[in-house]
């Protein structure tokens, strides 16, 4: 029995190509001739290796597409993060939301350069300058388990790190601590003692060896090369019509949020590799590793039928090598069950669809559909080269319940066949990333069933499977399975898919995530309220911490058509004190009560996302006072700081490079400079000469933090500074204030070292290290065991205004709701109007 449950995990992953969301955009592409011969090369190798770094974007897309089109090695990348602690260049999303974003980038380049995505549980928690802070954070042992879990069921040959567990507080602790993880679980995988509750799913797996991806022989022409392999990725695939260099740029160009396009890069190109444990290795990096089908008791009968597949392939007409190809599937069938059989099972099968010219999906009338409503699928088999096909049946599968189709269709050579069918939708839970459907920790995120730990998406709702049956004297039946998708047509972009989800009957937006009260004054909430099903009807309940009032408390509610929205307005009453707590919208139908928002990630680069967290905000009571009124705001990458100042009281005007002149800055209290404008607006250098202007005749001038790299000056202040790499990671790290009788600590606030406390992820990053005596520092921290740094708030007079600039998290801080951090923002912008300037 233990064995079957093996076997239908294995098996499980059959579908990874054609039934995974991931494929969303393109859930069943067609392949050329000569993508059918690299794939059918592939079909007889039997070797792997699994790349293990922290974050999307650590991978060395060099090395995985190299390894999947020249050595044709299954190949996998393990990212120990979504990378939720990053930043966003292309959009506002944050948190958990950056991860989904950064995870379908990742899916995004591994369709490119041809390996495939994994992770573990653990939650990018920001930046980290030590293992040992990493690990206080992770749940080591969970996250050690999460890669024993990836090695034993990926069963990689050979893995690689991307850095090296010997580098601590030399690089990001994420980093360091995903080679030692690595190194443990290289160790442990093969060790029944080890994590025994996951060999009810897998059998212990031992890979040959650990290698480093090192970058040391670039930089010492006296490196040592006895333990170092290199390997020439530049090399040119004429069936791919690509280098290697030229895949991997176009796979890294996939990170948009983290700005890291590439070019392509084409000749020669040499990686090296480390030998960290296990055989060493002096030629290749897969020297000892049978990777012929001989590696498989009984695999020579299969080889010899891809050997006669390889031999009669004809570009022309790749449809001649399906009866080899059903021959070799055959051959597998009769092998003892185990990893290689299963994973070359679904390599055949696609190769037999592709070669076939067969086409097929299942496409929903509706992105989604909530229980108890009905979906139309239009169920679609297209055979479009010569050779007798059939479809034999379809079977629906909702969640884990099938559905039979009684059909019997003989295709004909390229027409269409197509049916329409209606189902209703049961029990079925909400379509939510199966790593967000509990509250995690700050650095781990829960998931309790084993098997989903390491996937990429949760499985898809709805998955058909067709049958069909090739040849006529002896035909052969074979299941395909694929996704339920919802197909559409955008008029600039064209034919598009997007994946199919369960929707709640009801989401309530908050159209705020924060709110923030500066004094007794209520303020109106608004609700965007969307019913996902017909026919619906309930109330909507408000619920406030104590102390808090709303009005109304209950809202009666009524929907006809699903897709119907309507707008509510609550009024709150905040708390006499400063506190905060939660402000939560859920649904009652008289049967159950739940709580939804919905949030869509929509990209051109990945497939349509949707996430149903609680419908929640923030609500903050603060004690603040602000002077000035007007402020005049340069946009930066993925800012909220303009709403949160609205919150607040400030007007905020958004200010275009033609609106920032002198003459138009002086109706302005306060000029900021959005987070890292200096990188973002080539233009800011000439600028920034028209607001010293506005600041020398009184104005205040205040610019946030920018990256020490790819800024358009050296000087983004008037007089120098130099901005470093210096940050704060622990937001708990104490800030000392260095002149508490200063203006900014005092007027119209009064700001004590109590205000830097309730700081989330981390004080701040890319502070300067080198400034002009002019520049006067205000605050000093730092991370445990290191030395002080001042540059996290430097202001300077400059004629009659001031000049800032603060390396504090303000974008992290302000639109989380953080009292003290509203309160000393409030003073940086009032600093021109206090008494004693």
């Amino acid at each position: 029995m233990q064995r079957l449950i093996r076997l239908i995990v294995i098996l499980s992953c059959l579908y990874v190509s054609f039934c995974t969301p991931a494929r969303a955009q393109d859930p069943l592409p067609a392949k050329s001739a000569a993508e059918i011969l690299h794939a059918l090369q592939k079909l007889k190798v039997l070797g792997s290796v699994l790349y293990v770094a922290a974050h999307p974007d650590d991978e060395n897309q060099r090395l995985l597409a190299y390894f999947t089109g020249e050595e044709k090695f299954r190949a996998g990348y393990l990212s120990l993060t979504r990378g939720d602690g990053g930043q966003n260049l292309i959009g506002d999303e944050k948190g958990p939301l950056l991860g989904m974003l950064r995870t379908q980038e990742l899916l995004a380049a591994r369709r490119i350069d041809g390996a495939e995505q994994l992770f573990s549980r653990a939650l990018d928690f920001g930046y980290s300058k030590h293992p040992d802070e990493t690990l206080n954070v992770w749940n080591k042992e969970q996250v050690l388990a999460d890669v024993v879990w990836a090695i034993r069921s990926f069963r990689p040959d050979v893995i690689i790190t991307r850095f090296s567990p010997d580098r601590a507080g030399m690089t990001h602790g994420h980093h360091t601590t995903s080679a030692i993880l690595a190194g443990e679980a290289f160790r442990l995988a093969g060790d029944p003692g080890a994590f025994p509750e996951q060999l009810k799913y897998t059998d212990v797996w031992q890979p040959k060896r650990i290698l480093w991806n090192t970058w040391l022989p670039y930089r010492d022409p006296n490196y040592d090369f006895s333990q170092t392999l290199s390997v020439d990725i530049g090399i040119f695939n004429p069936l791919l019509g690509k280098s290697y260099g030229e895949i991997a740029a176009e796979a890294r160009s996939m990170h948009k949020c983290q700005a890291f396009g590439a070019a392509r890069l084409r000749g020669s190109s040499l990686e090296y590799l480390k030998h960290t444990a296990g055989e060493l290795a002096l030629q290749h990096p897969f020297e000892g590793v049978n990777t012929s089908w001989n590696r498989v008791k009984g695999g020579e009968e299969v080889e010899k039928w891809i050997n006669m597949a390889l031999a009669d392939f004809d570009a022309n007409a790749p449809r001649l090598i399906v009866p080899q190809l059903l021959a070799a599937r055959q051959a597998m069938l009769q092998l003892p069950d185990g990893y290689w059989k299963q994973q070359k099972l679904k390599e055949v099968e696609q190769l037999i669809v592709y070669a076939s010219g067969l086409w097929f999906e299942a496409n929903s009338s509706q992105y989604g559909v909530a229980n108890g409503d009905s979906v139309q699928l239009t169920f679609s088999a297209l055979k479009r080269l010569p050779g007798r096909l059939a479809l034999k049946g379809i079977e629906l599968w909702m969640g884990n319940q099938p559905i039979e189709l009684d059909i019997q269709k003989e295709l004909t050579d390229n027409e269409i066949w197509q049916q329409k069918s209606t189902f209703l939708l049961q029990n079925m839970p909400v379509s939510q990333p199966y790593w967000l459907e509990k509250a995690g920790t700050k650095g781990m995120f829960e998931v309790a069933d084993q098997r989903l730990i390491g996937q990429p998406e949760s499985p898809p709702p709805l998955k058909a499977r067709f049958e069909f049956e090739f040849g006529e004297n002896q035909p052969v039946s074979m299941e395909v399975e694929v996704p339920v998708i919802h197909k559409y047509v955008d008029r600039a972009m064209g034919e598009l898919y997007r994946p199919f989800v369960v929707l709640p009957a009801l989401t309530t937006n908050i159209a705020e995530n924060v709110y923030l009260f500066a004094n007794d004054e209520p303020q109106n909430i608004h609700l965007l309220v969307k019913a996902h099903k017909h026919n619906l009807s309930g109330s909507l309940h408000i619920e406030l911490p104590e102390g808090w009032q709303a009005s109304p408390k209950e809202i009666p509610i009524s929907f006809e058509r699903a897709g119907d929205e309507k707008q509510y307005e609550v009024q709150v009453q905040p708390s006499s004190g400063q506190s905060e707590g939660k402000l939560r919208v859920t649904f009652s139908d008289g049967q159950a009560t739940s709580s939804y928002s919905l949030t869509e990630i929509a990209y051109d680069h990945i497939p349509t996302q949707l996430i149903f967290n609680p419908a929640e905000a923030k609500v903050v009571r603060i004690n603040l006072k602000k002077a000035g009124e007007r402020i005049g705001y340069i946009m930066g990458s993925g800012d909220e700081i303009p709403a949160c100042l609205r919150q607040v009281g400030y007007q905020v005007e958004l200010l275009s490079d033609e609106e920032i002149t002198r003459e138009n800055l002086r109706k302005y209290d306060a000029v900021i400079a959005g987070i890292r404008v200096y990188n973002t607006n080539q233009r800011m250098p000439y600028l920034q000469q028209e607001i010293f202007e506005y600041v020398k005749e009184g104005g205040t001038y205040l610019v946030q933090y920018n990256t020490s790299y790819s800024i358009s000056t050296e000087q983004p202040g008037p007089y120098p500074l130099r901005i470093s790499r210096d940050r704060v990671a622990v937001e708990e790290a104490p800030v000392k204030i260095l002149r508490p009788e200063h203006p900014v600590f005092n007027y119209p606030n009064k700001i004590t070292e109590a205000d830097f406390e309730g700081w989330v992820q981390e004080r701040g990053l890319y502070f300067p290290n080198e400034w002009d005596e002019r520049y006067e520092a205000l605050t000093e921290c730092n991370d445990p065991g290191e030395s002080p740094k001042r540059g996290a708030l430097l202001i300077a007079q400059l004629g009659k205004g001031y000049f800032i600039y603060t390396g504090f998290s303000w974008f992290r801080e302000l639109p989380a709701g953080v009292p003290g951090a509203y309160r000393l923002f409030t003073n940086l912008i009032s600093i021109g109007q206090s008494p004693d300037r």
